[in-house]
């Protein structure tokens, strides 16, 4: 059964860091597109970034590009989710989720919660 399962969330001080983690399991992630999510209370689910399969490059909403990055650790079958600069605005529940290509995503995680506050 193919699974994906977030971890890493918590709460941190705006500017600091979190590293999410997305852990597949029953599949191989590198063969799929990962895309990265979040939801923040009363809003719509929006993208973060979406890494392409096997080794393609990620792409990464203008609200977090040179603050958010994401990296494939294929021996465990994990991508992670480098967060830093954090704002409060990035406070949100975070998604990860694997396809065939960005843009269609059949498997979902759970989701992690990130709370950005002092």
């Amino acid at each position: 059964q193919s699974q994906l399962v977030e971890s890493g969330g918590g709460l941190v001080q705006p500017g600091g860091s979190l590293r999410l983690s997305c852990a597949a399991s029953g599949f191989t992630s590198d063969y799929y597109a990962i895309g990265w999510f979040r939801q923040a209370p009363g809003k719509e689910r929006e993208g973060v970034s979406c890494t392409r399969r096997s080794g393609g490059s990620t792409d990464y909403r203008d609200s977090v590009k040179g603050r958010f990055t994401v990296s494939r650790d294929n021996a465990k079958n994990t991508v992670y989710l480098q967060m830093n600069s954090l704002k409060p605005e990035d406070t949100a529940v975070y998604f990860c989720a694997a396809g065939e290509r960005c843009g269609n995503f059949g498997t979902w995680g759970q989701g992690t919660q990130v709370t950005v506050s002092s």
